[in-house]
């Protein structure tokens, strides 16, 4: 049995103990001055640690003791992350994920554990296998490719992606997916298990595997261990079209913090559990899982703004930078910067640029439309016909309105090096993100901070997108209304230069200190040990107490 006796390596600074400890909170977002007064240790060697997260005398004597490599030599005590994917030690950072943990786990005396991205046609578990990343070890097993057609293919892409984005039509809802999702959950969990010290704590991410705590426990884990949800979580009506909803909605009972992007994600899972009952097995302190009472809360994710801006472009990027390059000397650019799928609302965008070309005449000529689309799981049909349709629509476009030196639209359908996208930020007039929905969409966050704040540009964002309710200060559109998106990039193709600057000022607050290691501090805060105690205390009292009712 692992158990949860876990020492704090949490400055104690704060003591205020949460209002959601005893049970499924109010939809909030934590807000920087939620923030207690020191750091966690984990981000003690960050370069350039902003001034604002500097610590307390005390805090700073712990976190010295845990950045210094020989006082860790005899302690247990671990973050040990897990993901489905892991980074890769060989490559630059380039997925969401990897690039929000990889430079904290580099630093940090810690467990990454995932599934390798290989796999094999033998039928037997294989092994774990381990290496270095920095002072992280990174832990990960093959799976086998029925496992994983049915765990990533199926539930993962076919079921929850569709579903969680409100694309119902792309669902796949073969029974058989959730069955294979489940074990390779309890496979995943099994392998880590024997892996885990008593003082660790776990952080389990996304939606490949929300089961996973509920499987790790039944392995006679105790840890502490949270879970957070980078995608949206939609309303109860939409969640109750996956057969198997009640099951896999009960799997976030097992973590003791679920976070979520936005609050109207919070929500939407409370609502979904007073429907289902959930909130009064709960109260009546079930067995298994049901012992616990998860805290949930938004936490948005940002960006870390200097590294962005420190990112040079490699020499693979110089031919398409060149490009760009020579159309923003004649032209104003507008640039999307888009997975090519179908929750980013790239067909919509076209067509709204279309608009925009046949009800302004007088920009034709005058404008161009950059539009990045990076392809992916082009084996799975719905994304082979959106990748059709885009084509398809991009062409009509060039040709009904294209002149001999002028494509409206240039169109890059491949994987652009991440080192070159601040540049072509800064090229462009207008950032374009219209996504159907997104859990937060961090393209918005590094338009913003890639610009120069002399002349920059202006946002286009959708309010499907998760960052517009952090956002509000871009050019804020319905995700499916073409003439509204057209009438926006009229507007901000238009707007002068004094609005723009008091536009980016504005949105630029935002990401600046609601960045990337806010979002981890603020998580792994109410993560920690400390609001462990505060969570025993407060059931105890309610537990003590027999004329106190359910929160």
């Amino acid at each position: 049995m692992f158990n949860n006796t876990i020492p704090s390596i949490y400055s104690p600074t704060s003591t205020q103990a949460p209002s959601d400890t005893v049970a499924i909170t109010e939809s909030k977002v934590v807000r920087k001055s939620d923030l207690p007064r020191s750091r966690p240790a984990q981000f003690d060697e960050l370069p350039g640690l902003p001034r604002r997260y500097i610590a307390s005398e005390k805090g700073s004597e712990l976190c010295r003791s845990i950045s210094d490599a020989s006082a860790l030599s005899g302690s247990d005590r671990r973050l040990v992350v897990v993901s489905n994917r892991l980074i890769d030690p060989n490559k630059p950072a380039a997925g969401g994920l990897a690039v929000a943990l990889g430079e904290m786990m580099h630093n940090t005396d810690g467990l990454w554990f995932g599934w390798s991205g290989k796999t094999t046609d033998a039928s037997q578990v294989s092994s774990v296998r381990t290496e270095s990343f920095g002072r992280t070890t990174l832990a990960q097993i093959d799976l086998s490719k029925k496992l994983h057609h049915g765990y990533y293919e199926g539930f993962s892409n076919s079921v929850l992606w569709p579903v969680f984005h409100e694309k119902l039509k792309f669902a796949d809802l073969n029974p058989e997916y959730f069955k294979d999702y489940e074990t390779v959950n309890n496979l995943l969990a099994s392998k880590l298990g024997p892996m885990l010290r008593e003082n660790d704590i776990v952080w389990v991410h996304d939606y490949h595997l929300i089961p996973f705590a509920q499987q790790l426990r039944a392995h006679g884990c105790q840890h502490r261990i949270g879970f957070f949800n980078h995608i949206p979580l939609p309303p109860p009506d939409v969640i109750k079209q996956i057969p198997e909803h009640r099951k896999l909605m009960e799997g976030l009972m097992s973590y003791d913090l679920v976070g979520m992007q936005r609050p109207e994600d919070v929500e939407n899972f409370r609502s979904y559990a007073e429907k289902e009952g959930l909130v009064q097995r709960l109260n009546e302190r079930d067995s298994g899982a049901f012992r616990r009472k998860p805290s949930i809360q938004a936490f948005p994710i940002g960006i870390d703004v200097e590294s962005l801006r420190a990112l040079q472009p490699s020499s693979e990027s110089e031919a398409i930078l060149d490009d760009i390059r020579n159309e923003s000397g004649r032209r104003k650019l507008m640039v999307g910067v888009d997975r090519l799928d179908y929750s980013k609302g790239i067909p919509k965008r076209l067509m709204a640029f279309r608009e925009l070309l046949e009800t302004r005449p007088d920009l034709r000529n005058h404008v161009t439309l950059v539009q990045i689309a990076a392809p992916t799981r082009q084996t799975v049909p719905a994304y082979a016909k959106l990748s059709d349709k885009t084509r398809k629509l991009v062409d009509e476009i060039n040709d009904q309105f294209g002149a001999i030196d002028w494509k409206p639209v240039m169109y890059f359908n491949e994987s652009v090096d991440r080192n070159a996208l601040p540049e072509i930020y800064r090229m462009s007039r207008v950032g374009v993100v219209t996504p159907v929905a997104d859990g937060m969409n961090l393209v918005a966050k590094e338009y913003i901070a890639a610009q120069n704040p002399e002349n920059p540009g202006v946002l286009v964002l959708s309010t499907g997108a998760g960052s517009a309710s952090q956002l509000s200060d871009s050019l804020l559109v319905p995700p499916k209304d073409r003439t509204a998106i057209a009438k926006a990039y009229v507007r901000a193709l238009e707007m002068p230069r004094y609005q723009r600057q008091d536009r980016h000022v504005k949105l630029m607050r935002n990401v600046k200190t609601e960045d990337l290691r806010w979002w981890r501090e603020t998580y792994l805060n109410a993560l920690s040990p400390s609001q462990a105690s505060a969570e025993s205390k407060s059931n105890a009292i309610a537990e003590a107490d027999p004329e106190s009712g359910p929160s």
